[in-house]
Parts: C-alpha cells; sequence; structure tokens
C-alpha cells in the first residue's frame, strides 16, 4: 500500500544522522531504471517559501515536468536558511543524481522538520550513497518512516482503477503530516507514483483537482508550513489513461492520505468531518466551515466531548456571512442540537454516546441558498500544547 506497490518505481528510508533518535531520517523514492519520467507538484503557497520548494519548482520547469528521483530528509525543514539553504537543497539533488546516475535537475528534493536551522550536511552527504543503494520493490513504507517527524505512524495509500480498455493502473501514495495543517496544505510532504501513461500536463490536472479535494480540505492549527509539497511521478508502464480515471484514483489516495494525517495530528483525540450546507454561496460555506474548525473554543468542547452548539452558532455568526439565526440548523451525525431559532431535544444517552467516537460528523446549515462546503479537522487537548511548547 505504498509507491512501490505501482509498477516501476523503487523506494528506501534510512537512519543517516539527522535525527539524534536514532529514528528514520532520509528517504528516496526512484524510477526503477533510473530515467527521468512525467512529473507534477503542488506546492505551499507560505511567502517564507523553503529552498526545497524554489529547487522543485526550478527543476520541475527546467526539465518541462520530468523527473526521476525524490531525495527526503526529515528533521529540519531547510526553510528559512538563506542562500546556504539553497547550495544545501541542491547539493542534495546532485548527490542523489550522481547515486543513481541521472542528472540533478531531474531530481526532487523534499526536507521537513524544525524552520529556521541550518541542515546538517554531513550526515546527508554520507547518506544519500546509502539509502540509494538500498532502494528496492518493496522499500515504500521504509520511505514512509524516514519521513516521519511527530507522526506517530507512516501513512500510506493505493488505489486501482481501470482504463478504458479495462487495464488496471494504480495510484501509490506515502506522505507526512502531523501538525501546522491549513490549506494550502500543510506541514506535510506526499509523493505519489502511478503506472498511468500521461502527459506531465495531465499529471497537474489531476494532481490539483486532489490536492483541492483533500489536504486543501484539511486543518488542524490554522498555521500553514513553509515546505508543503505534493508531488507524482508517472512510469507509463500501464499504458494510456484517461485524465478523468486518472483524477478519481489521485483524489482517493490523497483523501485517503489527509484523513490518516487527521487521524494522527498532534495530541488530538477527535477528528471531526465539518460539513456545511445551505449557505448563499460556495464561498460562504468555506468561510463558516474555516473559522469553525479553527475555534480554539469549539475545538476545546470537542475534546471535552461537549456538542456546546452555542460556540458553533457563534462562529458563524461571526464569518461574516448572510444568513438568517432561525434557519440555521446544527447536528452531530443524526442528532440535531439545534434548529429553528432554538436548542434541540435529542436523546441525551444516545448523543453523549456518539461524542465518545473518534470521528464526528458535524453538519451546520445556513438554510439560505445551495452553496456547501467540507473540512476535516480535530479537537484541541493539552497534548498538542506540550508538543508545540519545545522546538527539541
Amino acid at each position: 500500500m505504498s509507491v512501490t506497490d505501482v509498477p516501476g518505481f523503487v523506494a528506501a528510508g534510512i537512519h543517516s544522522g539527522i535525527k539524534a533518535s536514532g529514528d528514520p531520517d532520509l528517504a528516496l523514492v526512484a524510477t526503477e531504471d533510473g530515467k527521468a519520467v512525467a512529473a507534477a507538484g503542488v506546492f505551499t503557497s507560505n511567502q517564507m517559501t523553503a529552498a526545497p520548494v524554489l529547487v522543485c519548482r526550478s527543476h520541475l520547469e527546467a526539465t518541462g515536468g520530468a523527473a526521476s528521483a525524490v531525495v527526503l530528509n526529515s528533521g529540519n525543514a531547510n526553510a528559512a536558511t538563506g542562500t546556504v539553504g539553497m547550495d544545501n537543497a541542491r547539493a542534495m539533488c546532485a548527490l542523489t543524481a550522481d547515486a543513481l546516475g541521472t542528472e540533478a535537475e531531474s531530481v526532487l528534493v523534499c526536507s521537513t522538520g524544525l524552520i529556521g536551522y541550518p541542515l546538517p550536511m554531513d550526515p546527508i552527504t554520507a547518506g544519500i550513497p546509502v539509502v540509494a543503494s538500498a532502494l528496492s520493490g518493496e522499500g515504500g513504507m521504509d520511505a514512509a518512516e524516514a519521513m516521519r517527524t511527530t507522526d506517530t505512524v507512516a501513512k500510506s495509500h493505493t488505489a486501482v482503477r481501470k482504463a478504458a480498455d479495462g487495464t488496471a493502473f494504480r495510484v501509490g501514495g506515502i506522505a507526512k503530516g502531523a501538525a501546522m495543517l491549513e490549506p494550502n496544505m500543510a506541514t506535510m510532504l506526499a509523493v505519489l507514483t502511478t503506472d498511468a501513461d500521461v502527459s506531465s500536463e495531465s499529471l497537474l490536472v489531476a494532481l490539483r483537482h486532489g490536492v483541492a479535494r483533500s489536504f486543501n480540505c484539511l486543518t488542524v492549527d490554522g498555521a500553514e508550513s513553509t515546505n508543503d509539497t505534493v508531488l507524482i511521478l508517472a512510469s507509463g508502464r500501464a499504458g494510456p489513461v484517461a485524465v478523468d480515471a486518472l483524477t478519481d484514483a489521485v483524489t482517493e489516495v490523497c483523501r485517503q492520505l489527509a484523513m490518516q494525517m487527521a487521524d494522527d495530528a498532534e495530541g488530538s483525540t477527535k477528528t471531526i468531518i465539518l460539513r456545511v450546507s445551505g449557505a448563499a454561496t460556495n464561498d460562504d460555506a468555506v468561510k463558516v466551515a474555516r473559522d469553525t474548525a479553527n475555534c480554539q473554543l469549539v475545538k476545546c468542547s470537542w475534546y471535552g466531548e461537549d456538542p456546546y452548539w452555542g460556540r458553533i452558532a457563534s462562529e458563524a455568526g461571526a464569518a461574516g456571512v448572510v444568513f438568517d439565526p432561525n434557519t440555521l440548523t446544527i447536528a452531530y451525525g443524526d442528532h440535531v442540537v439545534y434548529a429553528n431559532g432554538e436548542p434541540g431535544t435529542p436523546h441525551r444517552a444516545d448523543l453523549t454516546a456518539y461524542m465518545k467516537q473518534r470521528h464526528l460528523h458535524l453538519n451546520v446549515d445556513l438554510g439560505v441558498g445551495s452553496g456547501e462546503a467540507e473540512v476535516v479537522t480535530t479537537d484541541l487537548s493539552h497534548a498538542y500544547i506540550d508538543e508545540n511548547s519545545k522546538t527539541s
């Protein structure tokens, strides 16, 4: 269930010495034969853009959308590191290219971890030949492990679809992400592979669609990272595939990875699928959904398993969108807690039991139009504060 479930790709992950803990911290995903294939990427919109993101964009532009490998390190973001950071990101690509016998511009690079600290190049320089020599068709989950920072589990998924001629093709993905999760994307890295034979332009169409309906619908703490990157490479082994079929498969993988991130978010005990409907416009629905999902008071009530509809109604009212409070409906699953301008009368024991679940479906209907939106979010616990009150 990873990038190496897709024919044409190999991967590996090792401990190189970036992390003092001894945990894996250097990953590599590459084409099986070392040749460049169609590729595309979607990146953070944070103006404090990390060096690896800038290098990825530059390489994809220089190659016309082609790549042979992605090298990734965890434990250090190589962000806010100036000219030296750019030199180090390029050096990671050059070292990987030397190890694989390919061109540096066909190598993409990702980093994740602490922001504002110089990248420790000695262990990376020594580790890249080692991780390259470990590449295998079974190494996808090793790469996923080496991408982790505060993640407690590696994240992966594979989707299988059929082309018009009945031929099966695959999209596999690995990802990391547990905090600083807010569109556009998150403190997250994801690498996807497919054996579909498609152009880089078609890959980008599919990837943008998938990201818009997954990672960009995820918010944990309202913080957007400097390093967010989602990349996809296509080996072409399965033959031509329609863009619609590819988009469907890519979207499934992205959505599954995004949900795994929510379930593993730092300190979270609840994952909330928050759907706003009945808004005057889709944009209004998005505004109410995001404001509610990022409200610390609402998040704390979820942690306390309290269906406190008053906080949710307050966020809707403060969102700056038009609606009539008398048409507002708020429900957790099938349990209506507010409707027609009055508190609801759900069965207390059933509602209490529902609020104890890991996954909660919160439905907010504004009752004024057809606009709708959905976000995935989490609660706010003591453990999140403990995790983010230290840098080492």
